[in-house]
């Protein structure tokens, strides 16, 4: 600092670093470390304030520096783009008036209407009559985004609102809940998870997987593949199982639908939902609809049933209609899965409309030995196990049977707190799910079958009680 007088003027000479002048004054334009400050003191208490711009050893780099920060600053601030305000708006700087009217002309919403008819398709003034919905009828045109070969009657469209011009193309409006029913992600069945079903699988690829896989042998022969499936037997030997392992197999879009989904309070709500079901499956290139229990729908009909029954016949006659009516069903395939084959109506399981009937009976020897297999692959069990020795001890037992007795041999191990499953916990298995569950057995045809085991009993008992068979003559 240097301090002189000068004509009765004090002058203060100083190099001060400019940071704490742009600390107090932030709005103002920046100081380098070497400006010169000089100040002035006149009498009357006036003084004035001079900033003189040095040029000492390291001007020019810290001059550099300051313009390579001040461009980095305004790059920054481009690629940041509209900066933040409290009310969450860009600065009324940064509108742009003329691009938002643009983008609202653009971007107008469209109204939904039905194309009925098309006039003069052959030539170039087609016009077409749609349907706007509650509204009225207008003969229009067609947009710039739309070609005239993708128009067809029936057909759903978005038009905008002031000359109600066919803008876009809408899909076929579908109950959300059939929607729901198209299986997304395919299932983890495999063929080799089914156990005791060999050649019922042969029959089903032959029908389901050749004809989607193959169709070109179909077409050398001249002959229409067939088109439905019904798979029936007892409860538990894999009719479900089987359409989930051809849902892993094929590419082909698979729906799956319960009988009692179909059944709907309201007359005709139930009809709807299948033409819908179908109309779904005909939009995709290759489909296979699969519905379980179809008992549920497709009972026989009768003159003395009850008015609730009603309903249920029309959605089974609907079905009917979609299977062989008078449109072609296209390239579905359609599995059918019951347990009572006897109570279905014959015009929904005759020829032509289900082509092959499937029995998946109880599995013999072989295939609960398989079956047993199968599940040891996915369980921590000792390698002495005799499969079967376990498959004969398990006689009429369905594949659910054998699940069955392989989880509760697995509690038997949890519950002596062991990490392996031996034959000894298959074995206690065994006598409590195969043998156990007889006495809970409360139908008619198992309390006779009981019965009569019971009427066998004491006749023996009392033979071997009494030394003459005679006085049991009145048997």
């Amino acid at each position: 600092m240097c301090l002189y007088m000068e004509g009765g003027q004090f002058i203060i000479l100083s190099s001060i670093i400019s940071y704490q002048i742009y600390l107090n004054f932030p709005n103002s334009f920046f100081f380098s470390f070497n400006t010169l400050i000089i100040m002035i003191f006149y009498p009357m208490n006036l003084c004035l304030l001079f900033f003189l711009q040095g040029s000492g050893p390291y001007s020019k780099s810290i001059k550099k520096v300051e313009t390579d920060i001040t461009g980095l600053v305004t790059n920054i601030n481009k690629l940041c783009g509209v900066r933040e305000s409290d009310t969450g708006l860009c600065l009324p700087n940064q509108w742009d008036l003329q691009l938002d009217k643009q983008m609202l002309n653009e971007e107008q919403p469209l109204q939904v209407a039905r194309c009925t008819k098309i006039i003069n398709s052959d030539t170039d003034q087609t016009k077409y009559i749609i349907n706007v919905k509650q509204i009225a009828k207008f003969v229009v045109g067609l947009g710039e985004k739309v070609a005239p070969s993708d128009i067809e009657e029936g057909m759903r469209v978005g038009v905008d609102r002031t000359k109600y011009k066919i803008q876009i193309l809408l899909p076929p409006k579908i109950d959300p809940s059939v929607t729901m029913m198209t299986v997304e992600e395919k299932p983890d069945i495999t063929y080799n998870d089914i156990g005791g079903c060999k050649e019922q699988l042969e029959k089903l690829r032959e029908v389901v997987e050749m004809p989607l896989l193959q169709p070109e042998r179909f077409v050398t022969l001249g002959i229409d593949p067939p088109k439905g499936v019904l798979l029936y037997g007892p409860p538990g030997t894999g009719k479900t199982l089987t359409a989930r392992a051809i849902a892993n197999r094929t590419d082909a879009c698979f729906i799956c639908v319960i009988g009692s989904e179909l059944v709907q309070k309201y007359v005709g709500e139930g009809a709807r939902l299948v033409r819908e079901l179908f109309q779904m499956a005909k939009s995709k290139k290759a489909c296979i609809l699969f519905i379980d229990e179809v008992d549920a729908i497709g009972g026989s009909r009768g003159d003395e049933s009850a008015h609730g029954d009603h309903e249920v016949q029309r959605t089974m006659l609907e079905i009917v209609n979609q299977l062989d009516g008078f449109d072609n069903r296209g390239n579905i395939k359609v599995i059918m899965a019951t347990n009572r084959p006897d109570t279905l109506d014959s015009a929904l399981v005759r020829p032509g409309r289900i082509d092959r009937k499937i029995e998946f009976s109880l599995p013999d020897l072989e295939g609960r030995t398989h079956i047993f297999k199968i599940h040891a692959n996915t369980m921590n069990m000792s390698r002495d196990v005799r499969f079967e020795l376990l498959a004969r001890l398990c006689p009429n037992s369905t594949g659910s049977d054998i699940r069955s007795v392989c989880t509760e041999a697995g509690m038997f191990a949890i519950r002596a707190r062991r990490k392996t499953i031996t034959e000894k916990d298959l074995l206690l298995a065994i006598n409590k799910v195969i043998h156990g569950c007889k006495q809970f057995s409360a139908t008619g045809k198992y309390m006779v079958y009981h019965l009569f085991y019971i009427i066998v009993f004491i006749i023996l008992l009392s033979y071997t009680l009494c030394d003459n068979f005679k006085k049991f003559d009145f048997l």
